[in-house]
C-alpha cells in the first residue's frame, strides 16, 4: 500500500500525495451545493463573480460550501442551498429539492457537489454575496439561457461547464425524479 503524505493544510483544502498522485481534499465534511433556481417568470438565476484561482470572472449558478462556518457546521446540502441562495441572489425559496451529488473533479479532488432545484422563489433583498464577495446577479429567460452562456464565453467570461449540466437537469426533471 502506498503511503499518503499531507503536503499542506489550509482552511478549506488539504494538499496530499499518494505515490506520484497529488490531490486536494476538502476539509469541510459537507462538500458543495449548486442551486438551479428559476423565477415564476421562467428566469434562471446566474451569478457573475471574480474567482482568484483562475484570475478571471466566471458565470455560475448560485453555489457554496456546506457547513463552511461554525454556526452551520452540521447543515445539510438543502440547508446550505437556502442560505447561499439568499446570500448570493437575494431570493428565498419555498422549497429546495435534492437532484443528485457527485465528484466535481475526481482526478484532482475529493469534493462532492450536490445539485438542487429551488422552487417558489421570492425576492427578499438585492443579493450580491457577503462582505467578502462582489456578486452580480443575472436573470436569464429559460429559453435563452444556453445561448446567453455561449455569448458570455465569446465575450471572455469563464463559464462553469456545470451550468450546462444544470440546464440538462432543468430540462429533464422527470427523468431525474424517476431514477
Amino acid at each position: 500500500m502506498t503511503e499518503t503524505v499531507t503536503l499542506c493544510n489550509g482552511t478549506w483544502l488539504r494538499l496530499k500525495r499518494r505515490g506520484r498522485w497529488e490531490y486536494a481534499e476538502r476539509t469541510n465534511p459537507g462538500g458543495g451545493v449548486m442551486i438551479i433556481a428559476v423565477t415564476a417568470e421562467e428566469r434562471i438565476l446566474f451569478v457573475e463573480q471574480y474567482r482568484p484561482a483562475i484570475e478571471g470572472v466566471t458565470i455560475e449558478m448560485p453555489a457554496g460550501l456546506v457547513g463552511d462556518n461554525p454556526e452551520s457546521a452540521a447543515e445539510s446540502a438543502i440547508e446550505a442551498a437556502h442560505r447561499e441562495l439568499i446570500e448570493e441572489t437575494g431570493y428565498s425559496a419555498a422549497n429546495i429539492d435534492f437532484i443528485m451529488a457527485g465528484p466535481t473533479s475526481a482526478g484532482m479532488s475529493n469534493e462532492i457537489l450536490a445539485f438542487v432545484r429551488a422552487r417558489g422563489l421570492s425576492r427578499v433583498h438585492k443579493g450580491g454575496g457577503d462582505e467578502t464577495e462582489d456578486i452580480v446577479v443575472h436573470e436569464v429567460h429559460r429559453s435563452e439561457a444556453a445561448n446567453w452562456l455561449v455569448r458570455k464565453m465569446a465575450n471572455g467570461f469563464s463559464v462553469d461547464p456545470k451550468m450546462f449540466a444544470g440546464l440538462y437537469f432543468l430540462d429533464n426533471e422527470d427523468l431525474m425524479r424517476d431514477r
